[in-house]
């Protein structure tokens, strides 16, 4: 497996938000809701760092509830490939 970098991540978020006609901020406290990205946008971004990884990602909902900021879901994100 081949971990993403927080910068890969980041730019796999931001075309997940651009698909959609919204733009990513860049400032990385920026609210999820503020900016639109929903939990169908989470998903879409997961399932594109399993492809790119190669592997699944095992999350459960419990530490979802927790993502509220951008760098919430890079930090998630990058750990989750850790684990």
């Amino acid at each position: 497996m081949s971990a993403l970098s927080r910068d890969a991540i980041r730019t796999m978020m931001a075309e997940v938000l651009q698909a959609q006609g919204k733009s990513m901020p860049a400032d990385d406290s920026a609210n999820l809701e503020q900016i639109g990205f929903r939990s169908l946008d989470f998903s879409e971004l997961a399932l594109r760092v399993e492809d790119e990884i190669g592997e699944e990602l095992n999350f459960d909902a419990p530490e979802l509830r927790q993502i509220a900021t951008v760098s919430d879901v890079l930090d998630f994100l990058e750990q989750l490939q850790a684990a």
